[in-house]
């Protein structure tokens, strides 16, 4: 019974997480800047969307690699799965800890003026560009977590 109720918080960690990752990315955070005139409202809303996919990826991947080190016992080193998954945590961690801190202090630095309209704006723009690639990477391997989640329960 415990072992069922495991494997299948395995899959919904995986849907939730992978899930979040392309809604917010790919569809919520486009339609903010699509619908709303203010940039920077539409900017703060999607910072606070991926703030939250952040937090979910960080608790899902640790549920995912303990679950993955458990079943494999031994072999967690050898699981595609679990690579897949640490590397997707690093990712997350890199972003959010990394480039999200610095895209807020180029945003501070440049008050009173929205950074976009500032002296900042070059720096800020290839910061954001480093962290649209980081979170790219992350939701590509997460299709690929997606499509090799079975061998996470071998």
């Amino acid at each position: 019974m415990m072992q069922r109720l495991a494997e299948h918080l395995y899959s919904v960690a995986i849907t939730l997480w992978v899930g979040a990752l392309w809604a917010i990315g790919y569809l919520a955070a486009p339609a903010l800047f699509r619908l709303l005139d203010d940039r920077a409202l539409a900017g703060r809303l999607a910072g606070e969307m991926f703030t939250y996919v952040a937090w979910l990826g960080m608790a899902a991947a640790a549920y995912l690699l303990v679950f993955v080190a458990l079943r494999k016992e031994g072999g967690a080193f050898r699981s595609s799965v679990f690579w897949l998954v640490l590397c997707m945590l690093l990712l997350t961690v890199a972003g959010y800890f990394g480039v999200q801190p610095i895209l807020a202090q180029l945003k501070a630095d440049s008050f009173p003026r929205e950074v976009m309209e500032s002296a900042l704006r070059d720096r800020f723009v290839a910061w954001h560009g480093v962290s649209s690639v980081v979170y790219l990477i992350q939701s590509l391997l997460g299709l690929v977590l997606v499509a090799l989640q079975g061998r996470g329960l071998r």
